[in-house]
């Protein structure tokens, strides 16, 4: 999932979600299918890193209560050729590992969940960068505490790591141990080590995110206990400063709000924010609608839908494409899948 004011725009809710998007007629054949991942995985991340799409780690649930299956494989995603090839492997497996590409700086596999004796989702604080050759993962500065199921971007030389989960009690196994998070930590290379920056104005987890105009962007996500949000935040760097500006629309199709475990790139000098999931009692269910935002009027306009919803996916955007990768096909952790769709815009 890669390369993200909240101003009262309820009331105008209603007529943003019934807007066209101006681009549509330009992408009339809306998303369209390219060449599968080579194995099914969700909850994972991508980020560009030369001319391929890098997705590592994730999770594929199993039935009746089984152990999850957590990777430690990397996929290659080379779009001219439409073919996938595999990478090294991260030195552990990881579900929810943040990849964070910068062209300066490389690629880094940071945080995430992996699996100890305490369980299944035990917050790491490792940071694991790509060697120079291509061959192997190696050590870069921890995170200062645990966090995963966050926005990771890259700008300025930095690396920023932005709201998520830590742990919020012991031992730091279970989902339940961890707790939404505003963090925002920044690593600066030229400096060593991670310092703590102005924290989100929302804590919140799955959210996705964005660099765009000189700013960082985090859009969407959900807290534990109120559900999907689609409250948009935008960081200036230079300033220091968060806005809370247009929220994304709620789905009218399902009724709920677009949120958790959505993804967004940059394209165009707009936000693409797509896909995503929302509970409910006895169930739930998984978003396929495209939602793409206007920084000049501060307005979401609807795209075309997903061929297959998805949660739990990763995204990358190169040229005028949007990649939407992997994912969750069903709410929760039922049917990862390795589908791939491009959207040109």
């Amino acid at each position: 999932m890669t390369q993200i004011d909240r101003r009262r725009l309820l009331a105008a809710g209603a007529a943003v979600a019934a807007a066209p998007f101006s681009a549509r007629a330009q992408s009339e054949r809306g998303w369209q299918a390219r060449a599968p991942m080579p194995w099914p995985v969700q909850e994972v991340y991508a980020a560009v890193h030369g001319d391929r799409i890098v997705v590592a780690g994730g999770l594929v649930g199993r039935p009746g209560g089984e152990p999850l299956h957590v990777e430690d494989r990397v996929g290659l995603y080379d779009p001219m050729a439409d073919a996938w090839s595999e990478g090294p492997r991260l030195p552990a497996p990881r579900h929810h590992p943040m990849m964070i590409g910068d062209r300066a700086l490389g690629l880094f596999a940071v945080g995430g969940y992996g699996v100890s004796p305490a369980g299944e989702w035990t917050g790491m604080r490792e940071v694991w960068r790509l060697s120079s050759d291509g061959t192997a993962w190696d050590r870069a500065a921890s995170l200062p505490e645990p966090q995963a199921e966050a926005v990771g971007l890259a700008f300025g030389g930095r690396l920023h790591l932005i709201t998520g989960r830590s742990p919020g009690r012991s031992p730091n196994g279970a989902w339940g141990d961890q707790a939404d998070v505003a963090s925002h930590w920044v690593l600066d290379p030229e400096h060593g080590g991670w310092h703590e920056a102005r924290p989100c104005p929302m804590a919140r987890n799955s959210a996705a995110g964005a660099v765009l105009n000189g700013a960082l962007w985090v859009a969407g996500g959900r807290t534990v206990r109120g559900g999907g949000t689609g409250q948009l935040d935008r960081y200036d760097p230079i300033e220091s400063r968060w806005d809370t500006l247009a929220p994304i629309p709620r789905s009218q199709a399902a009724g709920q709000q677009v949120g958790g475990g959505l993804a967004m790139v940059a394209v165009g000098g707009k936000l693409v924010a797509f896909g995503g999931e929302w509970f409910a009692p006895g169930g739930g269910g998984v978003f396929r609608e495209t939602w793409i935002y206007d920084p000049a009027t501060d307005a979401w306009s609807a795209g075309p839908d997903m061929r297959t919803p998805r949660h739990g996916l990763a995204a990358a955007a190169v040229g005028d494409t949007v990649y939407a990768i992997a994912g969750g096909a069903v709410v929760s952790g039922g049917q990862a899948v390795g589908t791939v769709e491009a959207l040109r815009l």
